[in-house]
């Protein structure tokens, strides 16, 4: 029986499709805060989203003002407000003021 190659990471690379079923991303650091933990399924959402919908040249010329845009206020509310805190989403202004 013929071996498979796969890349040198293995399982070990930021997406990790050698499970038959799965797909693992390996993106994320670990966390116990509820809200990341949302925030980051959101994430994990809209990418796969723009996977599907999107070709191989359109995906692999995404922009991250242009993934950021695909975002619903009424869909991805929690992790809007993550990436707000972290300016992260360019698309509106903050509205809490920072001490400099």
């Amino acid at each position: 029986m013929a071996s498979v190659k796969t890349s040198c990471a293995g399982r070990y690379a930021c997406v990790n499709l050698t499970n038959f079923s799965t797909i693992e991303f390996r993106i994320f650091r670990g966390t116990l805060k509820y809200n990341t933990l949302i925030d980051t399924l959101e994430s994990v959402e809209e990418l796969c989203s723009a996977a599907i919908s999107c070709s191989d040249e359109e995906m692999s010329e995404l922009m991250w003002t242009e993934f950021v845009t695909r975002l619903s206020p009424q869909r991805h509310l929690e992790l809007i407000e993550y990436l707000k805190e972290r300016r992260l989403y360019v698309n509106e202004p903050l509205s809490a003021v920072e001490e400099v």
